[in-house]
């Protein structure tokens, strides 16, 4: 019986990648004769938030590397060192002792030595950020060309190991060309992990975003530009929903004194439901490896306003079709977008229902079949 083994990370808190890498994994246990190890190395004292299929064997090294962003520059440095050492003992012991096929990374620390581990498995590396925010290194206590030369360095060093894998793979097309240097990519985008069974009505007056309350997902900008939107059509709410500290985002919407018409929710595990009550999506990240949860409000029927940020967005969003880009950043440009949507109900409606189509192409059968055809090609 073929092996396959999953390097993941962690899987106890709410994440794109937890959530993608997850649904991978369950796919293969399920619908393939291929034992599926995953590879876990943060806090087992926690319970899974994405749960795994009964027949996947896994591992936690509890390693503990999220602790890392807790530490001091210098400290973190050596800490990370000692933590890497450990790491590489305990994988390369790992998958010496389960001989699998294939081991697939998701291009975390095991990067640094993947390679050098003499199992025999076929090597596979999937990268879920666009390359250029992937190991870019900045401190605004150091000057900019200290910055430069360190983010130089250590990409440099990934894209060695990269071009040793046997294969590379990417999310979109537009970011397979910004690995020009590499011969071993393929591009296979996420997949949808669960298609929705309910969709929107297109009747509330209700706008989302979802995603963690963290900066690169834009949301001051999405309240600053709601604060345009707002005086316009004081009968629309703006909801944002996600995990980690909203207080921030809260304490600007209080400072504009739009309460009545933002509310910051905590995350919840019925996003589905939770779109369903609004009209469009809007996304107001700085940056976007993929967008899934584009896919995922598309696919409840709503047509989505994002940032033109990334290839992520671009390669799932038709401009005019299913929804509506705009410029990288611009607050007032979103603005209009989100006016435009609210205004125009025959439109919005038809770049709803082209949505729903489009997001069937991200099924987890057609991405899945992709990647079965890429392990049986490997192996």
């Amino acid at each position: 019986m073929k092996k396959i083994v999953y390097i993941v990370g962690g899987l106890y808190q709410p994440s794109g990648m937890g959530q993608v890498l997850s649904c991978k994994v369950n796919y293969l246990a399920g619908h393939t004769e291929w034992q599926i190890f995953v590879v876990l190395t943060e806090r087992p004292d926690l319970p899974f938030f994405y749960k795994l299929a009964d027949n996947i064997q896994f591992v936690n090294f509890d390693i503990n590397f999220d602790e890392l962003d807790t530490m001091p520059l210098l400290k973190k440095i050596r800490e990370y060192h000692k933590k890497q050492s450990v790491y590489k003992k305990k994988l390369t012991s790992y998958l010496m002792e389960v001989r699998p096929d294939i081991t697939v990374t998701a291009i975390r620390r095991e990067i640094n030595f993947i390679n050098d581990i003499p199992d025999g498995s076929k090597k596979i590396g999937e990268i879920h950020f666009e390359k250029h925010f992937y190991r870019h290194f900045y401190k605004s206590y150091l000057p900019g060309f200290v910055n430069k030369w360190i983010t130089g360095r250590w990409q440099g060093a990934m894209i060695k190991q990269l071009a040793r894998l046997d294969k590379f793979v990417i999310l979109t097309e537009e970011d397979a060309r910004n690995w020009n240097m590499l011969s071993n990519k393929i591009v296979i985008p996420n997949p949808l992990t669960k298609y929705p069974d309910v969709h929107s009505s297109q009747k509330s007056k209700t706008v989302i975003s979802v995603g963690r309350y963290d900066p690169v997902k834009g949301f001051d900008m999405l309240i600053d530009a709601w604060s345009i939107v707002a005086p316009k059509h004081p009968d629309w709410n703006l909801r944002i929903v996600g995990p980690g500290n909203k207080t921030p985002y809260q304490e600007q919407v209080k400072r504009l004194r739009f309460e009545e018409s933002i509310n910051c929710r905590e995350a919840s595990d019925q996003i589905y439901d939770e779109m369903a009550e609004a009209s469009f999506y809007v996304l107001s990240s700085r940056s976007e490896g993929f967008g899934l949860v584009l896919i995922e409000a598309m696919a409840v029927g709503l047509p989505c306003v994002a940032f033109s940020c990334s290839p992520g967005p671009r390669s799932i969003i038709s401009h005019q079709r299913n929804g509506i880009l705009v410029e990288k950043d611009n607050v007032h440009e979103l603005a209009n977008a989100i006016c435009y949507m609210i205004e125009n109900d025959d439109e919005r409606q038809k770049y709803a229902e082209q949505a729903i189509i489009d997001s069937e192409q991200y099924s987890v059968e057609n991405i899945m079949q992709k990647w079965i055809t890429l392990f049986e090609t490997v192996m």
